[in-house]
Parts: C-alpha cells; structure tokens; sequence
C-alpha cells in the first residue's frame, strides 16, 4: 500500500480547499486530493456571483441584516458577522491572485466600486461580485493555476477519500476525545486504496445534493465529508435544510444547468405557461424573495396546475444588455434552441445546496482534534435555515483563510507523525453484482425526492426512514464483503447521509426556511439546532 505524509492533507479541490492550500503552502507541505479533476466541482460550475460589502452605500450591518433574514432566525449572528466583517478582505485576495471579474461599463448599475455588482434575491443592496456569468469558473481556474505554482502544494486528482484515520487524543481530559492523524484513499486509476499521513486534516468536499433525484450538482457532491466527518466521531447539524434552486433548466439534454438567480436580479419574471406571473401572489419581494420561498412557489404551480415546469422570462430587456450579462445561460441555450432574449426559459427546482453540515467553530474546527472542515461540507452558523445567494463562495474563502490561521499557530506544536494500519482487504472479492449498487442507488435518490423533498410529512419522513434502514443495512453488508469502488463509497456516504437529513428533519416540529413540514406548517418562537451526534465509529 502506498504511504504519503504531509503537514496538511485537504480533501477537496473547490474554493475553499484550494484557498485554504494556497494560504498554507508558504508555511507547511500541503497535499489536495481531488475525486475527479481539480475543477470538476460546485465552485466550476456556480455561475452568479460572490457576496460582499465593497460599495459605500452598501454596509456590514446591512448584508448581515440580510442573512439573518434569510436565515429564518437559525443563523449564528457571530458567524455571520465575522464571515461579513471579513467579505472585503476576500475579495481583495482572489483579486490578487488574479480572478477577473466584470468591470462596471453600464452607467444605470454603476456603484463607486470599479466591478459591476449586481443584485440576487434577499439582498438590499448591490454587493455581488461576478465575472460574468461564470464566477465559478473564474475563480476555479485561477486558484487552480495558482496552486500548481506552488512547490509545496501536491496535488492528487482522481482520488476518493475512503475514511478518515483517528486515535485518541491523549492530550484531552476526556477519554473519548480523538485526533485524526490522515486519511485512507482509493486511487481510482490503479483502484488500490493508499494512505495519507498527516499533522492537520481538512474536508473541503462540497455538500450532498447528489442525495436526490434532481439536482443542480455536479456528480462528485456525494455528501463524503459529512459522512466521513460522522462516522470518525464529529457532530452534524441541521443537515434538514436543503436547498433547492428554483430555477434549474428543464432540458432532457441539459439536467443541471442552472439558470442564475442573477437573471432575476436583473428582472426576469417568472411566469406560468399562459404567460402570467405568480411570484407577487405568493411575497411582496415577489421574483426577489428568498430562494425557498421561490422554490416551494413553483413546486406548488407546477402540482396545482399539473405542468411539467415554469416559465423565467428575461426578454423584457435589451438583447445586447442580456447577452453582455448572461453570455453563458444565453449560449448554452442557444444551444438547445432557446433563445432567452427573445423567448422565455423552462425551469423546474433541484437540489442545489447543503445548508447543514460538520458543525465547526469560527476557526473551522471539528470536534475532532486536528479535523477542520471547511466550506458547504461545514456548518459554520452562517446560512441558518436558508442560505442566502452568493454567501456560498464567500464562507469558502473566509473559513479557509481561518483554518489556515489556526493551523499555523499549532503547527510547531503538532504531535509527530503516527504509523497508520495497512488497508486490509485480504477477507474481501471483487462484485459481481454492480446491479445491486445501481438499484441502491436510483431507490435512494427516488425516497429522497419523493418523501424528503421541498415539501415533507411525518408521514413522509417516516416512510423515508423506513426504507433508509434496509439500504443502509444492504449497503453496509456489501460494503464489507466486496472491495471498495467509487460507485459503492459514495453509495455509502449517500445512504448515511440521507439517513442523517431525515433525522434532522424528525427533530424539528415546525417549518422554518428551508424546512416545511405540513403537520408543523408554523414557525416556532425559538430556533433550536437539529444536531446528530455520532454513537460509534466504523
């Protein structure tokens, strides 16, 4: 079995784990391990924009005032403030490291910041930053082109975490507390599993949308981290609050192409298929509030009027104007033979993003010694019950700058490298029966969808659970007598985590952002976490 050590080992390639790896490569040797490529991830393919206060008529205590709101009184006002206080300073470094955002050309969205901002749902001021409509992409490729530069910073594509290594943690005063010391890994090109030794462990790995049938998410966002992060002993929260985009194309060719939320932020209207709108009928903000509110709105249309989808219409406004703007929706698009800036775009919800997580504090840290998370795989108290858009990237860069800092000030006193088992595969075959995998995997994603979707039940919820036991159960039999492949790994962190998902939806007896529940459809005066603690480790 190949052995690697290292100072830090980051799982994950996104925003937050390449940041976090260009902020340590100047003090400690950094290893990034990739599941797929260095840019097949949720940061590539966001599109909208990065929140943040760079404008003077903009302030602090308003986008936190925003993101508490959106929040529905879940999030951790001290997370939000210090994820806002620390939004500038953000900006300023990806600005550095080279991201080319859009320019400010347009004299009726000017703000005295030299980027153009532009608007999205649940924000009262201008304040996100964009290149184009292809911030992610901007951005990825930029902190990937810089990590390669790096002579510290190795990376490894195509690698799969398979668990995190633990042991106990003999400078606590609790005989339970433990310190990981690295990871076991499948190299999926030699399909043998290798392990990773190190000082510092931080899970970058996305979110968990890939739990459902429909989702804006690229393949790799198989909830690993979380999953991984439960299973060595760390506490999850608040994994009920899933957040469904509302507006993912409805395409056979294109089913998690995602039609931005800045469109609605430039005024595109949503629109039944008779051509009328709904939005003011359900908020006062109409196509401007909360993601949630959007989603459920057209969930509801869709069911009450028996259609396949909605209509998102932005042809309204000047070709030129839509085309400079949303140069990517309109040629992807194009593409498929709609053209937006003169016809509206069919749009159905997907999940889109993972609100709950690893619970961390302000410095990242899990309730694992030497175990950090960071980004959509953490639940850091900034998003509460519904994020809001564009605070995504933004947690990725402040989080990772803050594990970064923490982990410098340890570093000089972190225990020595410890030996690491041998992966032990010898009471173990090759499957032959990948039918099983694939049938787990589609009967999932359907009770996901089905039973704990936009809209759930106690009844639902329970129905879910139900069926969640006996694939856990037929999963974990598998898991132990076949060896690992990629397709069964994140089959076993998906299972798990839906599991986690319901229950944190079973503990909360009421709606609230995110989370509706037609037997609890009011909002309770108090906001409580829905926290999963890990009983076992295995």
């Amino acid at each position: 079995m190949a052995q690697h050590r290292f100072d830090v080992l980051i799982i994950g390639s996104g925003a937050a784990g390449l940041s976090a790896a260009l902020h340590l490569s100047q003090i400690a040797k950094v290893a990034v391990l990739s599941k797929a490529e260095l840019t097949e991830g949720s940061t590539f393919y966001a599109q909208g924009g990065i929140a943040a206060v760079l404008d003077s008529k903009d302030s602090i205590d308003s986008h936190v005032d925003d993101t508490l709101i959106a929040g529905a009184g879940l999030c951790k006002s001290e997370a939000v403030r210090y994820t806002v206080e620390n939004s500038r300073a953000a900006i300023e470094w990806l600005i550095s490291q080279g991201v080319a955002f859009s320019k400010n050309e347009n004299e009726s969205t000017k703000t005295d910041f030299e980027y153009h901002l532009t608007r999205e749902g649940g924000h009262s001021h201008r304040r996100i930053i964009h290149s184009a409509d292809a911030t992610g992409r901007a951005v990825s490729t930029t902190l990937v082109g810089a990590v390669k530069q790096r002579s510290n910073i190795t990376l490894f594509e195509r690698y799969n975490a398979v668990d995190l290594i633990t042991t106990p943690d003999t400078e606590s005063n609790s005989e339970h507390a433990k310190r990981c010391i690295g990871a076991y890994a499948l190299n999926l090109d030699t399909q043998q599993v290798e392990s990773f030794s190190a000082k510092f462990v931080i899970l970058a790995t996305g979110g968990a949308s890939k739990v459902y049938l429909y989702t804006s998410n690229p393949d790799v966002a198989s909830g690993d981290g979380i999953a991984m992060a439960w299973r060595a002993g760390c506490r999850v929260s608040n994994l009920e609050f899933n957040q469904f985009h509302p507006t993912c194309l409805y395409h056979p060719q294109a089913r998690t192409f995602l039609i931005s939320e800045a469109l609605r932020g430039e005024g595109a209207v949503l629109k039944r298929p008779d051509g009328s709108r709904f939005m003011p009928e359900y908020d006062q903000r109409a196509e401007l509030a909360p993601r949630d509110i959007v989603a459920r709105a057209i969930d509801h249309q869709i069911k009450k009027l028996g259609v396949e989808c909605v209509f998102l219409d932005i042809s309204h406004k000047q070709p030129e104007f839509v085309r400079n703007h949303f140069p990517t929706i309109h040629q992807k698009c194009l593409e498929l033979g709609i053209d937006i800036t003169a016809e509206p775009i069919p749009v159905v919800p997907a999940a889109h993003y993972t609100c709950g997580g690893v619970k961390v504090d302000l410095n990242s840290r899990t309730d694992v010694s030497g175990l950090y998370a960071i980004g959509e795989v953490a639940s850091t108290g900034l998003h509460g019950a519904n994020r809001m858009a564009s605070n995504s990237l933004l947690e990725c860069l402040v989080f990772a700058k803050s594990a970064a800092e923490n982990i410098e000030s340890k570093l000089a006193e972190a225990p020595d490298f410890l030996e690491i088992p041998a992966w032990d595969e010898s009471r173990v075959t090759d499957s032959d029966e990948q039918i099983v995998i694939t049938h787990n995997w589609h009967e999932l994603r359907q009770v996901m969808w089905n039973y704990v979707g936009i809209v759930r039940s106690n009844k639902r919820l329970a129905r879910a659970k139900r069926r969640i036991d006996l694939l856990k159960q037929e999963i974990h039999e598998y898991y132990s007598n076949f060896k690992v492949t990629n397709d069964l790994l994140e089959l076993r962190n998906l299972v798990l985590v839906a599991d986690l998902m319901v229950q944190c939806a079973q503990q909360r007896k009421e709606s609230r952002g995110l989370h509706y529940n037609l037997d609890y459809p009011q909002q309770l005066s108090e906001a409580e976490d829905s926290i999963v603690l890990a009983d076992f480790v295995g």
